[in-house]
């Protein structure tokens, strides 16, 4: 038996650019049911999973799901046609009477309903006369994808985000019986949704960038913004908290762009951020304010006195808050946790399949066939792998040095390169599901600079300078170098840990200010390639760590096919690609020409002329340092003494062709 779970509300989007043309790009993505994808069970575990996005190459799509459900069913080698049951990861039919009474009525029918969404099955696949859709509430769907992928037998499961239908936060326990709601927060009243508007207010996209303000927060001071955040999420004596600043929006424009909402913040707060202005300190002090609170509210909450299980379970978007995730395992409430790695609306297409699946909700339909618990999810490679046919057309005609040496060989002509201070971009196997990448669809580096760090941000992924990079650390070394009791709990990059203070100093790159950093174990029963990668670098630094980042660049998905990577290792500098077993690497350009690319890049100037002078075009000491050691990496065999000897661009050009590449 199949079950198909879908996520997204494909006319969402649309709706809100029809009825208020005109406004900002970042406000239609206040629109519900972002983040489509696909998914596939049966009662041997889950088949497959991926996001629309990544086929479409539009980040967060919500449009309906036609190239994941034709990459599911592919995976699974069977038709539209063998699918029982399509889950969708909204169940809005018991809200119909609100939409009505609030005069809305053709909104719900065009966006909301059942029928809307069985119309679009429809549109694009020819389905068996008896299959059945079956809407799953928002948040059961969330801690479906929690619970049956824990290996728990029995667990609470914390599920938070901006709201599902008519709730933001909810507390289930979850057993063999289902999935039993034991505390809610409904409404509006949402710690999710007011991280998402200060998001806004701070110039980032709400629903998008909520993980860039987490970033931000270590950086700032808390107190000086505490008592006007505690305004904005007020905590109550009950444990729960409310948000009334998310209540003042009226009319249906306001309500579809929160304008209300954001006028209030920046009438508490200040001056909203127009996006891409200068960070100030009221800006990172806001964001450490923010998580502050949003900590609380959470800790708080799952603190009440009830009964509670050993284990606890999380998704929903404020689960990808790694931090907040930290905040929770050290509470010491709960034994153990896992995080859905997939916590948000991508991953509840997975979780409304699960949810049917084991009928974790008596009003959901019996199944004919018996289901024994799904398997624990390790790294989630559920999406698509690509043959040798697809990875030889994409690198056709390609100006790169192109090899393709045996498995032994690739592992340790990568970790020479990483060790060389070169930036490797790794392509291989199945596509992570969610949005971390573990090791398929990644960049590595070494961890231990911050240049480094500086480099991927500003050269390579083309984002802001502060966004963390994240560390891949070998299961046999993980206690060597960070605070973490059990390995095996860390395997997908979505919780903080701290760092040993004997590595911050080696780890450079990957520690966060804080002192702490956001870590993927590898075990190397999980990924053989990435793990030996990682061993030899280990055996040529000492260092049992890669700095790991997602293989996509800044506004874009993670790449998803071949070609996908060939484009984007061509529109980056990374320096070397591993494709489906090949070794793609870049050919150095003219010394002249790399330096003054390099110029350019880290002065922030137009292309030097050859007898430009370093130190006259806007160069000082710390940007000479940098720009030797991203020489070097570029393969120039220069130092720091040739450019304070004599800091031409033709001079330092001549003296890196007479000498040996760098190594």
């Amino acid at each position: 038996m199949y079950v198909l779970g879908i996520s997204g509300l494909d006319r969402s989007e649309a709706r809100l650019r029809r009825e208020y043309p005109g406004l900002e790009r970042r406000q239609y993505r206040l629109a519900q049911g972002a983040d489509s994808a696909a998914a596939l069970v049966t009662p041997d575990g889950v088949v497959a999973a991926a996001a629309e996005e990544r086929f479409v190459r539009d980040k967060g799509t919500g449009r309906f799901p036609r190239q994941a459900v034709d990459y599911v069913l592919a995976e699974a080698g069977i038709k539209p046609q063998d699918v029982a049951f399509v889950a969708h990861n909204f169940d809005f039919a018991p809200y119909r009477p609100f939409f009505e009474t609030e005069g809305t009525l053709d909104e719900y029918e065009e966006v909301y309903s059942p029928e809307t969404v069985l119309r679009d099955l429809h549109a694009e696949h020819t389905w068996d006369p008896a299959m059945r859709v079956v809407p799953v509430a928002h948040h059961l769907a969330h801690a479906a994808s929690a619970f049956y992928c824990s290996g728990y037998a029995e667990a609470d499961v914390l599920v938070a985000d901006g709201i599902g239908e008519f709730e933001s936060t909810s507390l289930y326990r979850a057993d063999a019986e289902g999935i039993r709601t034991t505390a809610q927060i409904r409404g509006l009243h949402s710690a999710g949704l007011a991280y998402g508007l200060v998001t806004m207010h701070l110039g980032f996209w709400m629903n998008m960038d909520e993980y860039k303000v987490m970033g931000l927060a270590p950086y700032g001071d808390p107190a000086p913004l505490r008592e006007a955040v505690a305004e904005i999420v007020r905590l109550r004596e009950d444990g729960t908290y409310s948000t009334p600043f998310t209540y003042l929006n009226q009319t249906p424009l306001e309500r579809a762009t929160y304008s209300r909402s954001l006028a209030y913040l920046a009438e508490l707060l200040g001056p909203a951020r127009p996006p891409g202005e200068p960070m100030e300190q009221r800006h990172l002090d806001l964001a450490a304010a923010l998580q502050e609170a949003t900590e609380q509210a959470v800790l708080r909450f799952l603190s009440v006195d009830r009964p509670r299980a050993e284990s606890l379970c999380l998704a929903g978007g404020v689960a990808l808050n790694c931090v907040v995730n930290k905040a929770i395992r050290a509470s010491g409430l709960y034994r153990r946790q896992f995080v859905q790695p997939a916590a948000g609306d991508d991953g509840t297409a997975l979780g409304a399949a699960l949810a049917v699946l084991h009928r974790a909700d008596p009003r959901l339909p019996e199944v004919p066939a018996p289901v024994r618990r799904t398997p624990r999810l390790g790294p989630p490679y559920l999406g698509p792998s690509y043959g040798p046919g697809e990875v030889a057309a994409a690198l056709n005609g390609i100006d790169a040095t192109v090899t393709r040496p045996d498995p032994g060989a690739l592992a340790a002509e990568v970790a020479r390169l990483l060790a060389d201070g070169r930036v490797v971009a790794l392509f291989q196997g199945r596509m992570e599901y969610g949005p971390r990448a573990l090791g398929n669809r990644s960049i590595l580096a070494d961890p231990s600079t911050v240049e480094m760090r500086d480099r991927i941000n500003a050269m390579v992924k083309h984002r802001e300078d502060f966004r963390p990079l994240a560390p891949a650390v070998l299961e046999e070394f993980t206690q060597d170098c960070f605070v973490v009791d059990d390995p095996a709990e860390f395997l997908w990059m979505v919780e903080t840990v701290d760092v040993r203070p004997e590595w911050t100093d080696r780890l450079g790159g990957v520690t966060h200010v804080d002192g702490s950093a956001r870590i993927q174990v590898v075990r190397r029963a999980d990924n053989e390639l990435y793990w030996r990668i990682i061993d030899g670098f280990r055996e040529l630094t000492g260092t049992p760590v890669v700095l790991n980042t997602s293989f996509n660049v800044r506004g874009e998905p993670v790449v998803c096919s071949p070609s996908d990577a060939v484009r984007t290792f061509l529109s980056s500098d990374v320096d070397a690609l591993v494709l489906g077993g090949h070794l793609v690497v870049r050919k150095t350009g003219d010394a002249a020409q790399v330096i003054a690319r390099l110029w350019a890049e880290i002065l922030g100037i137009d292309p030097p002329a050859p007898d430009s002078r370093f130190f006259a075009v806007g160069g000082d000491s710390i940007t000479s340092v940098r720009f030797v050691a991203l020489a070097r990496a570029e393969g120039l065999a220069l130092t720091l003494r040739d450019v304070l000897a004599d800091d031409r661009l033709d001079v330092l050009a001549e003296c890196a062709r007479q000498r040996p590449a760098a190594s």
